[in-house]
């Protein structure tokens, strides 16, 4: 399955692979023994027979340690597959299942950004019909394929809290930050982390790109993490401060970690699809933008051009929800600031700052993190926007191993 417990869908992936590797090998183990035990009553009045079944016996007991071996490397190889539905299911005749599409389609599927059969599961009708060679009746059998093989049902809210108490969720580095998050980091969501420059924002990224590929009861994901940077501030060599912190090998921490540098708004977006199609082929746990604003607010300048910044900054967003929900990440993005002089209260409070991108980057994210500067080296967290978590903040600091606790 997928690193989240977040949705109710998840039908086909890696579990369910495994366990049809482990079914075919009890099923042919259950067909030697029957067949054992055929021979063995044939030639129960002959020496023949029993000689027979002496021979079956022992072929069968080098066989099952062959089979357990090939359950066990199937299940090894499996560690790294993405908790996804593979469109090739798609090939497979209506009556078993599948859509019945064929190789060109498949491809055709491919060329327009669509990877796994949740991205369909998800899509509207229309959006399917866009597909060069996919017409109406086609694209609702193809439709009805995928919400078979990615099943969507409504759930209890007994069902979804119990969900949501085996959801992962990736530490941050800093005890008392993981104490104000209920934990730390979600998959499957979208976290937002606002504040002025050198307050910690790109360090915290930093950090969860190693903290995602600690074991799941350290905090972790035990999965790779993916980093789209817009500032050209991302730095590997921090990469390997922070696994030296966490006992990991700088080699395997720095394969695990995909990088991207988007240079415009235009290929910000492009690069979304391509992750789409790496988090197909290999298991991920994070998906980090920083910053999702930055591009969008260099390219659109001017009140004449605040529409359309908007409403690619709308689709962008929306686009990095879709991924959250198919491939169960957790997204972050950091979110510059502007000065709000208007909105202070008194003088001494010093200027007040607001997240950039309005009320549309407000309702996309699901939990807000306005960080800001403390006294010395400390920094602060405080839950701008969360729908369970409680107003509160927290501080922390900027060590050597990436974010640590604050001395007190």
């Amino acid at each position: 399955s997928s690193p989240s417990a977040h949705g109710t869908h998840g039908a086909g992936g890696r579990g369910g692979a495994v366990r049809l590797l482990a079914a075919v090998a009890m099923e042919q183990q259950a067909r030697q023994s029957k067949r054992l035990r055929r021979s063995a009553a044939a030639g129960s009045d002959g020496d023949a027979g029993q000689e027979q079944a002496v021979v079956q016996a022992a072929d069968q007991r080098q066989q099952e340690p062959q089979q357990q071996q090939l359950v066990a490397e199937d299940q090894e190889a499996a560690v790294d597959e993405p908790g996804t539905t593979k469109l090739d299911r798609l090939g497979a005749p209506v009556e078993h299942g599948g859509a019945g599409l064929n190789k060109t389609d498949l491809n055709a599927l491919l060329e327009h950004g669509i990877h796994c059969v949740e991205t369909i599961a998800f899509m509207p009708l229309r959006k399917l019909m866009m597909v060069k060679g996919i017409g109406e009746q086609k694209a609702q059998r193809i439709m009805a394929a995928a919400k078979t093989l990615v099943p969507m049902r409504m759930v209890s809210a007994a069902e979804m809290l119990q969900l949501r108490e085996n959801m992962v969720k990736l530490t941050t580095g800093s005890a008392q930050l993981d104490g104000l998050l209920n934990g730390g980091i979600e998959t499957g969501q979208i976290t937002e982390i606002f504040g002025e420059f050198r307050c910690g924002k790109t360090q915290l990224c930093h950090t969860l790109c190693v903290a995602c590929q600690l074991p799941i009861d350290k905090g972790g994901g035990e999965s790779k993490a993916l980093y789209i940077d817009t500032e050209g501030s991302f730095r590997p060599e921090r990469l390997v401060s922070i696994a030296e912190r966490y006992g990991l090998h700088e080699e395997d921490v720095l394969e695990n970690v995909t990088y991207a540098r988007a240079y415009n708004a235009e290929h910000q977006e492009k690069l979304l699809v391509e992750a789409a199609a790496v988090f197909c082929e290999s298991r991920y746990a994070l998906l980090i933008v920083d910053s999702a604003t930055g591009l969008f607010r260099t390219d659109y300048t001017g009140r004449g051009e605040l529409a359309d910044r908007q409403q690619a900054l709308n689709r962008f967003l929306r686009n990095l929800q879709r991924i959250a929900d198919e491939h169960g990440v957790a997204v972050v993005i950091t979110n510059q600031v502007m000065a709000s002089p208007d909105q202070s209260p008194a003088a001494f409070m010093g200027p007040q700052v607001k997240p950039i991108g309005g009320h549309i980057i407000g309702h996309a994210s699901q939990t807000r993190l306005f960080f800001r500067k403390g006294k010395g080296e400390t920094r602060i967290c405080k839950i701008y926007d969360s729908p369970n978590l409680p107003e509160g903040e927290a501080m922390f600091a900027i060590g050597k191993g990436g974010i640590v606790d604050a001395e007190r």
